[in-house]
């Protein structure tokens, strides 16, 4: 099959020089029939002929052989001329359509066999020219089998219509696939019949791989948005509010609407191994805060479900029949594909969450990233919540203590107010008794107060005895006495009617009932004491 076909060449008679010639050979032509006539006629009716009508005729015909002989010569060489510059603009033509990358193609409309293609065919199609030279219709086995229908019924289409543009593939011979964009372009006969279809074919292979890559990324970018949108929404609504079942709905919630199941679950932990559903939802059914049957476990009864909250790493199951420990898992013996990601804060494991279906190989690797990192912001969730009941137990706490504070206060307040009023009643008391009262601290007898009476009875000012002690006025004659006596008072035991000696700042010794209690006064452990004279005194008796 040859490459591209020969162009068609311009009519040499269609030349400006060429319609000269042959207007004039025309005329000479003519003239020389019209001489011919008259002459013969002339001959016919015996009449005489001029002989110079004979040289006319003569000349006539000469002429006529020489132009129409230069006509002839004009001829031949403007057709040497042009098929010159014909072969070398199909010589021209050929190398570039031999040397383009787009595919010419020619085909009949009536039986839409190749006519024409250039050499470009083999580079796109992976097949010979020679092939498709052979058997003109194996262009068809180019196109790739699932695209083959489609692109034969739209080129049937442009037998009648004209126009054809298409994207699809081809196969090759080893295998390899390509794009090609075919665009065609019909060829009318002058009835207007479409006789033949005429276009090129482009390999695209490389932009229909970037179109698929950009349509793949932006797939991928609209996917992590959506899912980077989901997620946003479920760290907001998990973190506005702190109370766990609110935090635990909104959790299932969102597990739910991530990952399309029939079973979604999650798990809370208590002590180390001891776990329970904290929220369940099934197929077709609405959020359960507690279960229909008990699922409350020990992980230890569940190998794999120890080894999860061990290792803290995600599981996914495929198909739950191949797990040689799912038995040990009850209540989930319906569950075929299984997909569970631990819930940890702080390297603190505090649950799991699980989805399941009933069909095998249910999850993908990509509904495993997406529950994971769901989990992180949930397990932040549960956490919090947990801080905020224990702050609330803490604030509770602290609430009711601080009230028993203030109402301790207010009781002390309204008791040092009757303290005061008590101390307001013994200073009276004290100040306007006629017995001699005095108050000495315990510890080393220093006077923190007296009365009117004691003053009159030993002769000192209440000035000259405040901050001095009993045994810097030396007023007890016998201090062991005093000793005694205190060592009474601290065992609790009041001093009643005792006798002593004690001195006056003039020196006289007065024998003295002594009576004491131990009082708080000052902030200081201290003595009230009473001291009267003795009736009736005897001093042998004293002695």
């Amino acid at each position: 099959m040859p490459s591209v076909g020969p162009l068609r060449p311009k009519s040499p008679s269609n030349t400006a020089p060429g319609q000269v010639w042959r207007i004039i050979s025309i005329v000479a032509a003519v003239v020389s029939v019209v001489l011919s006539v008259v002459v013969f006629g002339a001959k016919l009716q015996r009449l005489e002929v001029s002989p110079v009508l004979f040289l006319i005729l003569l000349l006539a015909i000469s002429t006529v052989i020489f132009v129409h002989g230069r006509f002839l010569l004009h001829l031949e060489g403007e057709h040497r001329q042009t098929s010159g510059a014909l072969i070398t603009t199909e010589h021209d033509f050929q190398q570039m359509a031999d040397n383009i990358q787009e595919v010419f193609w020619m085909l009949d409309a009536k039986t839409k066999k190749a006519l024409r293609v250039n050499r470009a065919y083999e580079a796109i199609t992976g097949r010979s020219c020679e092939s498709l030279e052979q058997d003109p219709s194996s262009y068809e086995e180019a196109i790739h089998p699932e695209d083959r229908a489609r692109v034969l019924g739209r080129l049937e289409e442009a037998t009648r219509t004209g126009q054809f543009d298409e994207r699809f593939r081809v196969l090759w011979p080893n295998g390899e696939v390509r794009w090609v964009a075919v665009r065609g372009f019909p060829i009318r006969n002058e009835d207007g019949t479409i006789s033949r279809l005429v276009g090129t074919a482009q390999d695209i292979t490389a932009q229909k791989h970037a179109e698929e890559q950009v349509a793949k990324n932006l797939a991928l970018a609209e996917s992590a948005w959506s899912e980077s949108e989901a997620l946003r929404k479920a760290t907001l609504a998990l973190t506005q509010d702190l109370r766990m079942n609110v935090v635990l709905d909104v959790l299932l919630q969102c597990l739910s609407d991530l990952v399309s199941c029939e079973c979604a679950r999650i798990w809370l932990l208590e002590g180390e191994t001891r776990l329970f559903v904290a929220r369940e939802k099934l197929h077709n059914q609405q959020p359960k805060k507690k279960p229909d049957y008990p699922l409350t476990l020990n992980a230890v009864e569940v190998p794999f479900l120890q080894r999860i909250l061990e290792s803290q790493k995600s599981v996914l199951l495929s198909d739950t029949r191949q797990e040689a420990d799912w038995k040990t898992f009850k209540h989930h013996d319906h569950l075929r594909s299984w997909l569970c990601i631990p819930l940890v804060a702080s390297h603190q494991t505090l649950g799991l969450l699980s989805v399941g279906r009933s069909v095998p190989n249910s999850f993908t690797n990509e509904d495993l990233r997406r529950t994971q990192l769901l989990a992180i912001p949930a397990a932040v969730a549960i956490q919090n919540s947990r801080l905020y009941e224990c702050a609330s137990i803490y604030g509770s706490e602290l609430e009711r203590r601080v009230k028993d504070l203030h109402e301790a206060k207010r009781a002390l307040e309204e008791s040092e107010a009757g303290r005061k009023v008590s101390e307001d009643r013994f200073q009276r008391v004290f100040r306007s008794s006629p017995v001699p009262f005095s108050i000495t601290t315990m510890k080393d007898g220093r006077f923190l107060d007296v009365n009117v009476a004691f003053e009159g009875r030993y002769g000192y000012t209440r000035a000259e005895l405040i901050g001095h002690t009993v045994y810097e006025l030396r007023i007890w004659e016998d201090p062991p006495d005093r000793m005694l006596m205190l060592a009474q008072l601290q065992k609790g035991i009041s001093i009643r009617n005792a006798i002593a000696r004690l001195r006056t700042k003039a020196g006289e010794l007065k024998l003295t009932t002594y009576s004491a209690d131990r009082i708080h006064y000052d902030g200081q452990d201290c003595v009230l004491a009473i001291s009267e004279d003795v009736p009736l005194y005897e001093p042998q008796k004293a002695n």
